[in-house]
């Protein structure tokens, strides 16, 4: 949607070039991101999202005050931090956390929420003291409110229900699971749509295990 408004807008003379090609760069590291994340393993993966982040931190850096290149680059810095694991991988988090900290400051509903709902996975997944900053309460309200405010997300309603899941709410994480099925495909990132439906198959097995017993 974004590449279609911004094709109209340059038809009638109202987005610059270089908005324009700042919005296609991002389209190219989020497409890049899908095949790395699904599509690679092991070192191969942490040192493709490495070269990833380069060029990520490259947008920041043009445009400080973009709230998505920020959470791309949050996006990326934490799926680093995913690959190469351990305690090597915290100070990737904090580095992560603070990309989407930035971009709720400048603005929470950039991406419909997407900075909120990363920031929650991070502190679902992240540690906590004295060894993390990770938060289970934290994490929750983040993602709730990143549903609230994009309830129809692929991505916000599979991780509020990994959340529900790890949290022993089988029901809830179903419910959202459900919505998430039915999300509306996204164009411009099929390899994503893709892994996160297998993602998706996979976890509804777990819950359905658990909501039998």
């Amino acid at each position: 949607m974004k590449l279609f408004i911004t094709a109209s807008l340059l038809t009638l003379g109202l987005v610059s070039s270089t908005w324009a090609a700042n919005a296609s760069s991002l389209l190219e590291i989020q497409q890049r991101w899908a095949q790395i994340n699904y599509q690679m393993e092991d070192d191969a993966k942490e040192a493709a999202f490495n070269d990833l982040a380069i060029k990520a931190q490259e947008l920041v850096n043009a445009e400080p005050n973009n709230p998505d290149d920020l959470i791309w680059l949050g996006i990326i810095q934490s799926s680093t931090a995913g690959a190469k694991g351990g305690l090597g991988a915290l100070s990737l988090a904090k580095a992560a956390k603070k990309s989407f900290e930035d971009a709720i400051t400048i603005n929470p509903s950039a991406l419909s929420g997407s900075a909120m709902t990363s920031l929650g996975v991070l502190y679902h997944k992240v540690p906590g003291w004295p060894i993390g900053f990770g938060s289970d309460k934290k994490a929750k309200e983040l993602l709730v409110q990143s549903y609230k405010l994009n309830p129809t997300s692929i991505d916000t309603n599979y991780f509020l229900a990994e959340f529900l899941y790890d949290d022993g709410d089988y029901q809830g994480a179903k419910q959202h699971l459900d919505i998430a099925q039915k999300a509306a495909p996204r164009p411009d990132r099929p390899i994503a749509d893709m892994g996160r439906h297998e993602e998706i198959d996979t976890l509804m097995e777990k819950v359905n295990k658990e909501l039998k017993q």
